[in-house]
């Protein structure tokens, strides 16, 4: 007998899915196959034009914890919230309809969430597949995503990367009710770095609970949304609202192609470097748009401001760390990194 309808959820899977035909019967079997059963899907068909409804009919009709809306509108952040609208459990779960979930996802995250009540979400970490096509960068991204381990390294790295794959994502109500918003970048960077400002907590399971996978169809590579100048300004929209608070000045460290675009993001707000900080020898004493350009150990001596570390790669942004950490700088409270 196939199972019913569960009466109270524990847990609501939250699963938009658009033309995905292709990979929507693996991904729901492996929503079937989990060792919590206390579950529900709320797959939306999100204007799909292919065999994306039939096929979610058809899990639907064998297991009544599959629930279909149809939703014609085709936009992804309306389909969301729509989603999330007939979602009952107290817990929501982000699926991609082209992802798979470990047989443990939905119990690790859910007894995470249950047994620390502090906790707004939970992510987790990830595999990306098929590993023969991954860029270097995705697997940069990938090593740093699975370094993050708790909620201090997700407030910390914030606007580093976004510091939980969405489809990762596991909420309480109260974080959901925050709503998906379409500002023209990426919605669920969008979503967490909101979450954060408000001070819910993001914590991690540090296991690899979701195969999360990697084309040329996913829309970070084909909507603008996505493009890494929409990322950019997403940060310095939070920065702005966030971490500068009233302070139209702050002190720039790094000013290589990250720094570069972190800084034309924050001017577009009416935020301008007073200062920046740099070890290239031969920027030193010179001006970069106004600003006067000093080593990190001049920081002491001139006037206390935000302090925006805007440099890529881990390793020197690591040293950056230890080099403000032995002036007395404190994370979070003096500085923020923004990658």
């Amino acid at each position: 007998m196939s199972p019913g309808r569960t009466r109270s959820p524990r847990v609501s899977i939250l699963l938009p899915a658009r033309n995905a035909s292709a990979t929507l019967d693996s991904c729901l079997r492996s929503v079937r196959r989990q060792a919590l059963g206390e579950w529900e899907c709320v797959l939306v068909d999100n204007g799909s034009s292919d065999g994306t409804r039939q096929a979610a009919d058809r899990f639907a009709a064998r297991d009544g914890r599959f629930r279909v809306v149809p939703f014609p509108e085709g936009n992804l952040v309306a389909a969301l919230n729509e989603g999330v609208r007939h979602c009952r459990a107290p817990l929501i779960a982000r699926m991609d309809a082209d992802d798979l979930m470990h047989r443990d996802r939905l119990a690790a995250q859910a007894q995470a969430l249950e047994r620390e009540s502090s906790l707004a979400a939970v992510g987790c970490h990830v595999r990306l597949f098929p590993r023969a096509a991954l860029a270097r960068g995705l697997c940069d991204y990938e090593a740093w995503l699975n370094s993050l381990r708790s909620c201090w390294d997700v407030a910390r790295d914030a606007f580093v990367e976004c510091p939980v794959a969405h489809p990762s994502l596991m909420m309480r109500r109260d974080m959901a009710a925050l709503g998906y918003a379409d500002r023209g970048w990426p919605e669920d960077y969008d979503l967490v770095l909101r979450a954060l400002g408000a001070r819910m907590r993001i914590g991690v399971v540090p296991r690899r609970l979701l195969s999360w996978r990697d084309g040329p169809r996913r829309l970070s590579r084909t909507d603008p949304r996505y493009a890494l100048d929409r990322f950019v300004a997403c940060k310095a929209h939070y920065l702005a609202a966030g971490f500068l608070g009233g302070s139209d000045r702050y002190i720039l460290c790094g000013y290589g192609s990250t720094g570069s675009a972190l800084r034309r993001a924050l001017a577009r707000l009416d935020r301008h470097p007073a200062w920046i900080v740099e070890v290239h020898p031969a920027r030193l004493g010179k001006r970069i748009h106004g600003a006067p350009v000093i080593p990190a150990a001049a920081l002491p001596g001139i006037e206390p401001l935000p302090i925006l570390v805007s440099v890529a790669r881990q390793g020197p942004r690591s040293e950056v760390r230890r080099t403000l950490a032995a002036l007395g700088f404190v994370e979070g409270k003096d500085y923020v990194c923004a990658a």
